[in-house]
């Protein structure tokens, strides 16, 4: 059954392809719960609105392919990197929009896209939800807040 569901997910989303989405199949994240989720992978410059969180009854989980430009570079390389910077912050995709903006449209194909749709779509489909979810984490202790180092 679940062969059946990404099957027809697969055939559902099989336009995304040309914009850079990889459909990598079904992955289990708890096995004693035997749950499974979509597993797919997208450029960052990819319409995320296009793209269900979930496909009947199964979360779709999608992660980022391919190099990131500068506003999202973090050394990995040193301890505790993820403890110091937040890769996803909003500010990055801020920066990144503002400074690439023209591309941004072309490669969505969408010369008149606003700054919020741009913005939303790069950002996991709703930019204002992903400041909201951040600043959450962040007073929570969670995740460290933006510098601009």
């Amino acid at each position: 059954m679940l062969y059946d569901t990404l099957s027809r997910f697969e055939k559902k989303f099989a336009h995304l392809k040309k914009k850079g989405l990889r459909i990598n199949g079904l992955k289990m994240i708890d096995p004693k719960r035997k749950k499974h989720v979509i597993d797919v992978s997208r450029p960052l410059v990819f319409d995320n609105r296009e793209l269900p969180k979930s496909f009947e009854g199964i979360e779709v989980k999608a992660v980022i392919h391919g190099d990131l430009p500068t506003e999202f570079s973090i050394d990995r390389t040193q301890p505790d990197w993820s403890k110091k910077e937040y890769i996803w912050a909003p500010e990055r995709f801020e920066l990144f929009v503002d400074r690439c903006c023209d591309d941004i449209r072309k490669k969505l194909g969408d010369p008149k896209m606003s700054r919020e749709d741009m913005l939303s779509a790069l950002a996991f489909g709703d930019f204002n939800a992903h400041v909201e979810k951040t600043m959450t984490l962040i007073s929570e202790g969670k995740l460290p807040r933006y510098s601009a180092n």
